[in-house]
């Protein structure tokens, strides 16, 4: 872990940490109250959360005061902030931790972005299977409000500003932020086209700004401590600490907040290494939509976004699924090319359809009923949804299956030449 003054979530430890009284006696909502005493203006923060070089924890990695910048907050009617706790992906579960320890420091985060970009509500989408998330969160919110800090006129600064939640029902793509605003506003979760963006036409058609649960929650912290605590404790072009979701093989697994470029061998470690004496076969650094990669490179690389580009993968949400020496890797692509397939929405053609022939297809051959040339039809398939579609998910149901051919096409060859995995040659 690292040293209780450098991390973010400082309530973890603390009984009752999701209540407004333990917040408050540790610290919380200060910067809120000097935001609307104006010791703080918009611009200054954003220019602090410039300086602290915090990305977009949910995937993207998009800088979020370069984000905020985007919004102008003078320009009339009203103008939305969302926070996108729809965590689907398979190996993340972070931010329901957030929420379920620390929901006042995301109420706060939301207020305080929700004051630069001049908006009038926020609302924080979550994932409907989280229940007991979405109880701590709206807890808070109602704490907040009767403490005085939401609503008309917040302590007498002339700013009114209120927060509302909005469980979703478990749709995956619904985590895409267009998708997202068309189920809040009670359509069917699909992606919009864009532009517009949606900090030119977001949630009912008003300038709308979109970040992620840890993001959001990072934000009272960096401006309790300022930009350039969070960028040292972090890498180049990537600030401060991060989350990382540890799952699969491991030992111990669970969530482990430590700083941005920590080498993955440390993390493996923290987490309790591989589990039953096993070795490290395969890791996805990111959540399932990241290219796998193998042990060698795995271990060499540090755990920011630069070093696992690097490697041949990409950060995301920080969901780090740890595979041993005994993962039949037919068996794990099938399985991620059937959620793909289950979680398409069907809106555009080549993901429709493509996430399906490539489930049919992986999963043809681990029956044993592979041919020779399902190979190089996965691999057209997958090349015929990247770019192809509206929004993510079609790339994101494309990459895996491109970095398993990469890395360990030989098993899926030894299925259909022997109609088997390579662990029952015997």
């Amino acid at each position: 872990m690292i040293p209780q003054n450098e991390n973010c979530y400082r309530l973890n430890h603390l009984e009752n940490s999701w209540d407004i009284d333990t917040y408050v006696a540790n610290g919380g909502y200060e910067v809120w109250k000097k935001v609307l005493a104006g010791e703080i203006t918009p611009q200054e923060i954003i220019d602090e959360v410039k300086t602290s070089g915090i990305r977009g924890r949910g995937g993207a990695g998009f800088p979020t005061g370069l984000k905020w910048s985007f919004m102008n907050r003078n320009a009339p009617g009203p103008k939305y902030i969302l926070c996108n706790s729809d965590e689907g992906e398979p190996g993340t579960f972070k931010d329901r931790d957030i929420m379920r320890y620390n929901p006042h420091q995301l109420v706060e985060g939301m207020m305080i972005a929700g004051y630069v970009i001049g908006a009038c509500a926020g609302y924080n989408y979550i994932r409907g299977e989280f229940w007991e998330p979405y109880k701590r969160f709206d807890n808070a919110v109602n704490q907040a409000r009767e403490a005085g800090l939401l609503g008309k006129n917040i302590l007498g600064s002339g700013f009114d500003f209120d927060l509302y939640t909005h469980l979703g029902a478990g749709a995956y793509i619904c985590g895409e932020e267009t998708a997202l605003i068309e189920s809040v506003e009670g359509k069917k979760g699909q992606p919009r086209f864009k532009p517009p963006f949606p900090a030119s036409y977001g949630l009912y058609g008003k300038p709308t700004t979109i970040n992620n649960t840890e993001t959001l929650a990072s934000i009272p912290m960096i401006l309790a401590k300022g930009g350039d605590w969070f960028a040292d404790i972090g890498a180049p072009n990537a600030g401060g600490t991060k989350c990382y979701s540890v799952s699969g093989h491991i030992s111990n697994p669970g969530n482990f907040e430590v700083r941005m470029g920590t080498p993955f061998k440390d993390l493996l470690e923290l987490a309790g290494g591989v589990w039953k004496g096993r070795k490290l076969k395969a890791v996805i650094p990111g959540g399932s939509s990241t290219a796998v990669l193998p042990a060698e490179k795995a271990l060499e690389m540090n755990m920011d976004y630069d070093s696992i580009a690097k490697a041949g993968s990409f950060l995301g949400a920080g969901s780090v699924i740890i595979m041993d020496d005994q993962t039949d890797m037919v068996r794990a692509l099938e399985r991620l090319t059937w959620f793909y397939y289950e979680e398409s929405c069907g809106q555009c053609t080549p993901c429709r359809e493509g996430t399906g022939w490539m489930y049919r297809v992986v999963h043809r051959i681990r029956q044993g009923k592979g041919r020779p040339e399902d190979i190089e039809l996965l691999k057209d398939v997958s090349g015929k949804i990247m770019g192809r579609v509206i929004c993510g998910l079609g790339d994101a149901a494309a990459i895996p299956v491109g970095s398993f051919l990469d890395h360990y096409e030989h098993e899926f060859r030894h299925y259909i030449e022997h109609g088997c995995s390579i662990f029952d040659r015997a």
